[in-house]
């Protein structure tokens, strides 16, 4: 077997995996899922800004 033959074998099954593995969760999710937009709705409009830490320093970020 040659070490072409043993990527293909290799790589090939764990995209095969993964492909499989989006297609369920895309089912899933659009049969039981929430879209970000429910998420915001029931968290409300009273958000406070968070605390974010970005580069050394932190700050408040808003959110949107």
């Amino acid at each position: 077997m040659s070490a072409l033959d043993v990527a293909i074998l290799y790589f090939g099954t764990f995209l095969a995996i993964g492909w499989v593995a989006k297609i369920v969760l895309d089912y899933a999710m659009h049969q039981h899922g929430a879209d970000l937009d429910d998420v915001h709705r029931q968290a409300g409009d009273k958000r406070q800004p968070r605390k974010m830490f970005l580069l050394g320093s932190w700050r408040k970020e808003p959110y949107p």
